[in-house]
């Protein structure tokens, strides 16, 4: 069995009092489990800079091959600087609780609906919340309605049953 490998790394001052007030803001903003899943965008955009790093010197064909893919992913650089300036909240902004975030719900209700599979992706039920949605992927997002649930900014409630298409 092959081990799997850590996908996050912790900070290495645990008790930095600016980060831990930076971090408990992007847990509300985005209705976070907890800070692991900050941690963990923080790896990623880490390991795509470092890629990024060695492309510099890189043929143009492999540069653009990281930059289509990222532009795939939703991430919009031009170059490879664009690349060296991204941040964890453009990770942050990719998941799909985020872009459930984005259709109006409260990040914890969105947060639910996915763990209790009420949303699916090209009719495919996805119970993670930290996924990457690629841009393609955005408008087949659909909340599937299963109990009534207001939406923050509507006085309609749905009905047992009904499915709510993506915005």
């Amino acid at each position: 069995m092959i081990r799997k490998k850590k996908d996050y790394g912790k900070p290495r001052k645990m008790y930095d009092k600016f980060r831990i007030e930076e971090e408990n803001k992007l847990l509300e903003k985005y209705g976070l489990k907890n800070k692991r899943e900050i941690w963990r965008a923080e790896f990623a955009i880490a390991k795509i800079r470092r890629q990024a790093k060695n492309l510099i010197t890189a043929e143009k064909e492999k540069q653009e091959e990281l930059l289509k893919k990222l532009n795939k992913q939703g991430f919009n650089v031009e170059n490879i600087a664009g690349v060296l300036a991204l941040n964890k909240e453009d990770w942050l902004k990719r998941r799909l609780q985020s872009i459930i975030i984005a259709k109006g719900y409260r990040p914890k209700d969105a947060r639910q609906m996915i763990t209790h599979k009420h949303v699916a992706i090209n009719d495919r039920r996805i119970n993670v919340p930290g996924r990457i949605i690629a841009v393609d992927e955005e408008d087949k997002i659909k909340v599937l309605i299963v109990r009534k649930i207001v939406k923050p900014n509507e006085n309609k409630e749905m009905k047992m049953g009904e499915v709510q298409d993506g915005e």
